[in-house]
């Protein structure tokens, strides 16, 4: 086959929607109020309300790391803990910014799947009243997990009504909930507010934004002094109405949807082409790590061929093991580009 450089990295890697770049045009049109108080941030404030239901109140942040430690800092006393999977990226991924900026104790729970249950939840969920013990005050749940894996609504309905049984809130990393909500066919809001998801960063830079996250309150009462904290953070966008221009892109007709429900089945046609090369003998030797429930397809390779197959795409190796990687679709991805890489699977992997 013709050698050519495909991304499968990061859905990150993809480039603006079309639709989304429209709207940051359309938006720069005279002069608005600063700070929020333009006509575009009142519209995705409706449209918020519009998904996520009745008393949803949505602050526009630049990315996804300051989306989850404003969200944090605004549920948490000072002396709080945070109960994640121990692969969350708050605790993995994000350069320690929840401890040295909001000055957060994380308490990692092991997990095969990235998903957190009650049982595993208690393992961290002790030490009320024990003043040598930071006081476990939040679950935060990732949602699609580190590892691709999607939660259902009956799992975290049973993880919320447990973690507000146990007193505490519940936060949702949200960076993929679109891809979630597509692979899972239900609303925004039955995703999250109906489950007893309190506060949810949401993601819209993997899903065709450009510089575009936010934290949705669902239950006020979870969340204190959020306009103050995002300052603070210094996360207040003096132009905002190009912040909201984008997320209000992606909510207003769906897009969010469309975009993620397309990064999906372009990673179960990744999934299925090499789940047939296997059956035919045209693929050998690749055994996926986790189910493919979104844009992300995990799988075990065999030594050396991952180095091999970087000739033709780019991807990551994922931390722990030598030969696990992960393959990302985005809304950018073309069936033209799973088809090349299938085939270079098949080149490599044939040919040991």
């Amino acid at each position: 086959m013709t050698v050519t450089t495909l991304d499968f990295s990061s859905d990150n890697h993809a480039g603006v929607h079309a639709d989304v770049l429209t709207a940051i045009s359309a938006a720069n049109d005279g002069y608005q109020p600063a700070y929020g108080g333009d006509s575009t941030t009142e519209r995705l404030r409706a449209a918020a309300i519009r998904q996520f239901g009745e008393g949803t109140e949505i602050f526009p942040v630049f990315n996804g790391t300051a989306a989850n430690v404003v969200a944090l800092q605004s549920m948490l006393p000072r002396w709080g803990a945070v109960i994640t999977s121990a692969v969350a990226h708050i605790n993995t991924d994000e350069g320690g910014a929840p401890e040295k900026v909001a000055g957060i104790k994380m308490l990692g729970v092991p997990t095969p799947d990235g998903k957190l249950t009650p049982d595993l939840i208690d393992r961290e969920a002790w030490g009320w009243g024990d003043e040598h013990r930071s006081q476990p005050a939040v679950v935060s749940l990732t949602q699609t997990t580190e590892f691709g894996t999607v939660y259902t609504p009956e799992e975290l309905a049973a993880v919320c009504e447990h973690v507000h049984a146990l007193g505490m809130t519940v936060h949702m990393d949200g960076s993929r909930i679109s891809n979630a909500a597509a692979s899972l066919g239900l609303p925004l809001q039955t995703c999250t507010r109906e489950v007893g998801i309190d506060v949810l960063s949401f993601g819209g830079t993997k899903n065709g934004a450009m510089c575009a996250e936010a934290v949705v309150v669902l239950n006020p009462g979870a969340a204190q002094g959020l306009p103050y904290l995002r300052k603070f953070d210094m996360q207040l966008a003096s132009k905002m109405r190009f912040i909201s221009a984008q997320l209000l892109a992606l909510l207003d007709d769906d897009l969010y949807l469309r975009n993620a429900r397309h990064a999906n089945d372009m990673a179960q046609r990744l999934r299925t082409g090499i789940e047939a090369g296997l059956t035919f003998g045209a693929i050998r030797d690749v055994a996926f790590a986790q189910p493919t429930d979104a844009n992300a397809v995990f799988a075990e390779l065999p030594d050396g061929v991952a180095d091999r197959l970087r000739k033709y795409a780019a991807f990551h190796s994922w931390p722990g093991s030598p030969n696990l990687v992960r393959w990302m679709c985005s809304f950018a991805t073309t069936p033209d580009e799973v088809d090349a890489f299938l085939e270079a699977i098949a080149d490599v992997t044939g040919s040991r």
